[in-house]
């Protein structure tokens, strides 16, 4: 069954009913063909699913009668952000469709001494965040989240390690550490937020690692080969949540 997400506004339990709008509503009625009658799933993106019925169709929304209210049962038990090293070309839209398909929480791209990419102003860098947070929706579409996890504006290194203090386990990759492993790291975790720093292209300067090593952030192995920046988000995120989120079922 067809699954969409609708602002938690736009939900009246009492009324039973519930408001679809924006891209979804043309989505639904010229793609997929909705009529009136025919059932979906919409998510308030805080966790609540709803099963609806179609009511009727207006020129920008969707009316729907709500059939059945459940808890999503798909979010991880582990609250994860990645603080991504913004890399070149199409490779945060891959990082952001992997990292929200494996249960990532919120993602911040992060400007760092190695960033390629350059913004020609606020506008530019606001029109890519919007396209990225659209590829993090139709991501948490098509596998089944309960949220939409939201990638925030682009900050630079320091607003990002400033931001980790909110963090009770704070991970950063490095190719030059070799005496702690994540699995050593993670082992005496009890609760709290986690973050990750992935660095772009090239990695993180030695300087930078130093920052966050006194930002309480630790470095840790992955191993002896060189991941690149779009695998290596992916590869903590997986070990993060079979060790500790709901993958090691």
């Amino acid at each position: 069954m067809s699954r969409f997400f609708t602002d938690s506004r736009y939900v009246d339990r009492d009324a039973g009913k519930l408001i679809i709008a924006g891209d979804d509503v043309n989505h639904i009625k010229n793609v997929l063909r909705v009529v009136s009658g025919d059932d979906l799933v919409v998510s308030d993106g805080s966790g609540n699913e709803y099963s609806v019925r179609i009511e009727s169709f207006e020129k920008d929304c969707i009316t729907a009668v709500i059939t059945n209210i459940a808890p999503n049962i798909t979010e991880p038990p582990v609250d994860v952000t990645l603080f991504q090293g913004i890399p070149k070309s199409d490779k945060m839209e891959i990082i952001i469709l992997k990292c929200v398909e494996l249960g990532v929480k919120k993602i911040i791209p992060v400007l760092t001494e190695r960033t390629v990419v350059k913004f020609k102003d606020a506008k530019d860098m606001e029109n890519k965040t919007a396209r990225w947070r659209r590829i993090s929706l139709e991501a948490a579409k098509q596998c089944n989240r309960g949220i939409v996890p939201l990638v925030e504006m682009p900050v630079k290194l320091e607003k990002a390690l400033a931001i980790s203090g909110e963090y009770a386990l704070k991970i950063i990759p490095y190719e030059n550490e070799a005496n702690t492993g994540i699995r050593e790291y993670i082992a005496g975790y009890k609760s709290g937020s986690i973050c990750i720093f992935i660095g772009p292209e090239g990695g993180f300067d030695k300087s930078e690692i130093e920052k966050a090593r006194q930002s309480g952030v630790r470095p840790v192995t992955l191993g002896p080969r060189i991941l690149r920046t779009e695998t290596a988000g992916s590869a903590v995120l997986s070990i993060l949540m079979y060790e500790l989120g709901d993958m090691g079922v």
